[in-house]
Formats: C-alpha cells, structure tokens, sequence
C-alpha cells in the first residue's frame, strides 16, 4: 500500500477528517495542511485505517483521546480529607493571586 493512500480508512473515518480539515481551512489554514493536520489527527484518535488489513484493524473507534478528557481524574483529591482539599485549594488560589500580580506589574 503506497504512502498516503487511504483505501484503509472507513466511511466515517473519512468524514471525520474531511470535517476536521473544515475546521482548519476556516481558521486560515492552507487546504493541503489542513488535510495533512486532519489525517494526522484522526490517525491519532483511531490508530490507523479500520478496513481489514488497515494498521489498526480490529480496534473500536468509540472513544479517542479528545472525548477521554475528565474521566481520569479526581482521584488524587478523592483520598484526601476535606481538610487537606481545603488547604490544598487556598494554596492554588494564592499561586493564581501571586501570577496576576506578578504578570500586572510587568505590563
């Protein structure tokens, strides 16, 4: 199979990186780069074409990287008592006071 062709690709792998691409040629992004950024990106979510004898054959398509978001988290704070959550927030609250501060006085 030749470098860039797609035969592997579904149905609906094509037409995520076709709508992946809009959103890049929108944005002002030269149509072959956004169709190089959106194979790319699909290629990371999917792992490659899913038609049999496609790199990532076999493999679901249901949940990549960019839907993962939260749903790993939550559990360093989750065996912590309220105290030390408590403690642990009015510390990132002065961090994020001390930033602005310091970020106004350069400007």
């Amino acid at each position: 199979m030749p470098q860039g062709d797609k035969s592997k690709y579904t149905d609906k792998q094509e037409r995520k990186a076709d709508h992946i691409a809009e959103g890049y040629e929108q944005k002002g992004v030269g149509e072959k780069e956004a169709e190089r950024r959106a194979w790319a990106t699909v290629n990371k979510d999917d792992g490659g074409g899913k038609k049999v004898g496609g790199s990532g054959r076999g493999k679901s398509t249901g949940h990549p990287a960019a839907h993962k978001g939260g749903t790993a988290g939550g559990k360093a704070s989750a065996g912590r008592s309220a105290a030390e959550r408590s403690a642990s927030a009015k510390k990132a609250a002065a961090t994020r006071k001390r930033n602005v501060d310091h970020h106004h006085a350069e400007s």
